[in-house]
């Protein structure tokens, strides 16, 4: 049913729908950490900005690219433009599946994250980044640019923003069930491995490393 909502507003996240070409926002998610009426543009940018510019980005990853502007199924990329995203998207796989979650302990072998199985929520996350950095800074054409706030310049207020989207405490063995079933990668990967594929994340804070 396309006139079905996949949310109740209650609840506190966002999705897109390939097969109605849909973004959808409950109301719920509009509370801090994700959006914060009193806190600057660029914290809001790189909180709700993100995942909004994420949910966008889900209609061209692994999954939603494979569905048309109607939300048929339909291969409408090019050849080129297919092996192209497969060879990008072969490099973020092999990122994650290089990320060591749980050391090796009492025999057992350790654990890594899963880059296939989270990839398309890999792809959206860098893809939500830039494209609420290029809308930050497209709010900002003409404007005097905003002071520091705490000694953070507003580039790391964004990355700030983003980053407290997913801080977490987890035991390692809730860790351990959601690197083997969650699409998601865990909190601390979603920063991490995300943030040091962006080059303006590194020029954000000056790292020349």
């Amino acid at each position: 049913d396309k006139e079905e909502w996949g949310m109740t507003p209650q609840t506190v996240n966002a999705y897109y729908n390939p097969t109605t070409n849909e973004i959808c926002f409950p109301a719920a998610i509009l509370q801090p950490p994700f959006y914060n009426p009193d806190a600057d543009d660029a914290v809001n940018y790189g909180a709700i900005g993100v995942v909004i510019g994420h949910e966008m980005t889900h209609g061209f990853d692994d999954q939603g690219r494979q569905f048309d502007k109607d939300g048929n199924m339909n291969n409408w990329w090019t050849e080129e433009d297919a092996a192209a995203f497969k060879a990008k998207t072969d490099i973020l796989v092999k990122q994650f599946d290089a990320i060591e979650v749980l050391p090796a302990k009492d025999g057992q072998p350790a654990l890594h994250a899963n880059g296939s199985l989270s990839l398309g929520e890999n792809i959206a996350d860098q893809g939500g980044l830039r494209v609420a950095w290029t809308a930050y800074h497209n709010s900002l054409e003409g404007k005097e640019k905003p002071a520091p706030i705490d000694g953070f310049t507003p580039e790391q207020r964004f990355y700030l923003g983003y980053a407290t989207l997913w801080a977490q405490n987890i035991r390692d063995e809730e860790a351990a069930r959601l690197t083997k079933l969650d699409v998601h990668s865990l909190g601390k990967w979603r920063v991490n491995a995300t943030l040091r594929n962006l080059q303006t994340f590194y020029d954000a804070f000056g790292i020349t490393d």
